[in-house]
């Protein structure tokens, strides 16, 4: 390999953005195995992920050390990495802070939840302005569903000082459609925060491609 085709030597004399995802992998785990190259091996890791970062961020440790030339080190730099991109861009969305609908609320919580290969479900309190004042997982399940406890979610709105509240869940599957069960959730929590006056503004089912809101569909 041509010294200004080696990913290391290629960021410093062309710049980073001059790498492929194959490329930027290969720094990131350094050597390949007998049979390939780094950068031949990250190609075939990619080329497995159909070229897609959210498929490549989906995999853990032990999928990644599937791959001859891949052990613990190699794979936690890399499963090291996607959590760091994730985590810039919930960053980025924190400076946010308001919501002025449900694109916010996605844009928001995608970074967190959008991924994420089993089901969670999250509350947003805020404040009379609309700003988030706190964010609370409320529950984590399997691929099915998730239970979450209205009275808990009530109790910590007030003693948060809320004075409104946006539910989210994400798919795992890439289906937007709202679940009977999701249906039933969201009248519950709606009319609960009715009666303690603090109002149910929107529900999102969230996927790492798009968002269903309850509130944009008149479902609320």
């Amino acid at each position: 390999m041509a010294l200004e085709d080696r990913p290391r030597e290629k960021l410093l004399y062309r710049g980073i953005s001059s790498l492929s995802d194959a490329e930027l992998i290969a720094i990131l785990i350094g050597s390949g195995n007998l049979e390939e190259t780094a950068v031949e091996l990250s190609q075939r890791i990619m080329e497995n992920v159909k070229n897609n970062l959210h498929e490549l961020s989906k995999l853990n440790v032990d999928n990644l050390k599937t791959y001859k030339g891949i052990g613990d080190a190699k794979a936690i730099s890399i499963v090291a990495a996607m959590e760091l991109g994730r985590r810039r861009n919930h960053a980025v969305a924190l400076e946010l802070n308001k919501i002025n609908g449900s694109v916010d609320v996605a844009n928001y919580l995608r970074p967190l939840m959008g991924e994420l290969p089993h089901e969670e479900f999250w509350a947003l309190f805020l404040n009379r302005q609309n700003k988030i004042i706190d964010k609370q997982r409320l529950s984590q399940g399997g691929i099915t569903g998730t239970v979450i406890d209205v009275r808990l979610v009530l109790k910590m709105a007030i003693e948060k000082h809320a004075t409104a509240l946006v539910f989210a869940h994400n798919h795992p599957s890439g289906n937007l459609d709202p679940s009977e069960a999701d249906r039933k959730i969201t009248h519950q929590l709606k009319e609960a925060g009715t009666f303690l006056d603090i109002p149910l503004i929107d529900h999102l089912i969230i996927t790492q491609d798009g968002h269903f809101s309850f509130a944009d569909e008149g479902l609320l």
